[in-house]
């Protein structure tokens, strides 16, 4: 392998736009109180990097705990209702807290709460990605973060991992920066005499490297390794690249960009998704699932064919004609691929198994030859 500081240098070298996810250990201190020293280093190095003309969007956690703070908590709620309140105090004191640092440098944090609905809609999902690239051209800061109290998503995608990966997918970006409280992706559990590494660089995201997520969470966070990787996985098998570093190392942001062996650098699939099949394969939530046999998987895998009823030996769920809908090898749950169907799963009960020829005498008339076309198709 190259040296660590050639490979971050080619694949850095040329990112424009990021993302920079920013967990809730990173701006609070051992109490569960907002940091604002902490919030002003990361926010002038974001304005540097806005001078260097990046077009920077953040994804911020911290609302709850922010509201923890304000009001004197010492422990995070544990009932929903709770949670949402102790977050809609905390949310307004979060964003203006990053707006009164990118004032004092001439711009303004542009605040944008997400539901999972705004993924789920596709023309909301394209309003969004225009607001995102008109504010780049102002002299703003994005400033993202769960819609905490009206919706619970937040707390089940892990401290925001899963939200920066799906911003990262829907503005195009070309890296994702996970700034935890770790330095990053450790070779063993990082405890006691026990003398672990970071891992400088992965390749690829295998069993073996999920097996190294190991429990780091804070008291305040509720993310993990775990829920770090899945969102490096999403945004890897979209074609970007994604590091996960410490967010309180002096100044973090910088170093990545002097291409320093700072955190793990996750490497880019080689082919880069279309922004509509990152919609299709990672935004929308699957309405249900088809398992198909050997040879249908092999030529929707290998041989980038589209999915026939031939190949369908049964379905899972409830769904409509264009819902996504998850592709499962027949005796396996696993997923290896996702798109938008031509058929209703009452239609495709009936013309499971069946050639393409039959569909018309099956159900009295044939909209499509495919039930999932490959270019509405995206491996996972």
């Amino acid at each position: 392998m190259k040296e660590i500081t050639d490979i971050r240098y080619e694949y850095i070298r040329k990112v424009k736009k990021v993302v920079i996810k920013i967990g809730t250990g990173v701006i609070t201190d051992d109490t569960g109180y907002l940091d604002k020293k902490q919030i002003k280093r990361l926010a002038e190095q974001i304005i540097e990097l806005k001078k260097r003309n990046f077009n920077v969007t953040v994804v911020s956690s911290g609302a709850i705990g922010c509201g923890m703070s304000e009001l004197g908590l010492q422990k995070r709620p544990c009932t929903l209702p709770e949670l949402q309140a102790v977050a809609s105090i905390g949310q307004s004191k979060l964003i203006s807290t990053y707006d009164s640092f990118f004032k004092s440098h001439g711009y303004h944090a542009a605040q944008i709460l997400f539901t999972r609905e705004d993924f789920e809609n596709r023309k909301r999902y394209l309003n969004t990605f225009n607001t995102i690239h008109t504010l780049f051209k102002m002299k703003a800061i994005p400033v993202v973060n769960e819609n905490d109290t009206i919706s619970i998503e937040e707390i089940a995608f892990g401290d925001n991992d899963e939200l920066s990966a799906l911003v990262t997918n829907l503005i195009d970006a070309e890296l994702l920066i996970i700034l935890s409280s770790v330095e990053g992706l450790y070779d063993k559990q990082p405890e006691g005499k026990n003398e672990a590494n970071v891992i400088p660089v992965v390749e690829h995201i295998t069993q073996k490297t999920r097996q190294m997520a190991y429990n780091s969470k804070t008291l305040r966070g509720v993310g993990g390794m775990h829920t770090k990787l899945e969102a490096a996985s999403i945004v890897t098998s979209a074609g970007e690249k994604v590091i996960i570093a410490n967010g309180r190392r002096e100044n973090i942001l910088l170093k990545i960009f002097q291409y320093e062996n700072i955190g793990t650098l996750f490497l880019p699939k080689k082919e880069k998704l279309t922004s509509r099949k990152r919609w299709i394969g990672y935004s929308k939530k699957s309405k249900g699932t088809v398992l198909v046999d050997e040879g249908a998987c092999s030529a929707l895998s290998k041989k980038g064919k589209s999915l026939l009823a031939s190949g369908i030996v049964s379905i899972e769920g409830n769904f409509g004609k264009g819902d996504i809908i998850s592709i499962c090898k027949n005796g396996s749950h696993d997923i290896f691929a996702r798109g938008l169907t031509n058929y209703s799963s009452e239609e495709i009960e009936k013309i499971r198994g069946c050639s393409t020829s039959s569909i018309h005498k099956l159900l009295g008339y044939k909209s499509y030859d495919e039930v999932i076309h490959r270019d509405n198709m995206v491996l996972i």
